[in-house]
């Protein structure tokens, strides 16, 4: 399965953005320091953002610990 290209201009996809997110970014920043997205046009800044904000949300669904429930 290939990824969709969110920046053209570095060849960011979203599956890299995926992976940075997996990796501990947390910022449109830290991502930008890291792949260089949206760093050259600004074209994709939007949807890099977007994309960034979907998989924080996904992660931290996804690596939540279940709720720990007392039984008296």
């Amino acid at each position: 399965m290939r990824g969709m290209y969110i920046c053209l201009c570095n060849a960011v996809t979203d599956h890299d953005i995926r992976r940075e997110v997996a990796d501990g970014v947390r910022t449109f920043a830290q991502l930008q320091a890291r792949t260089g997205c949206s760093d050259c046009c600004g074209c994709c800044e939007p949807e890099a953002r977007a994309c960034l904000a979907q998989a924080i949300k996904q992660h931290e669904s996804t690596t939540a610990l279940p709720a720990f429930v007392a039984v008296a």
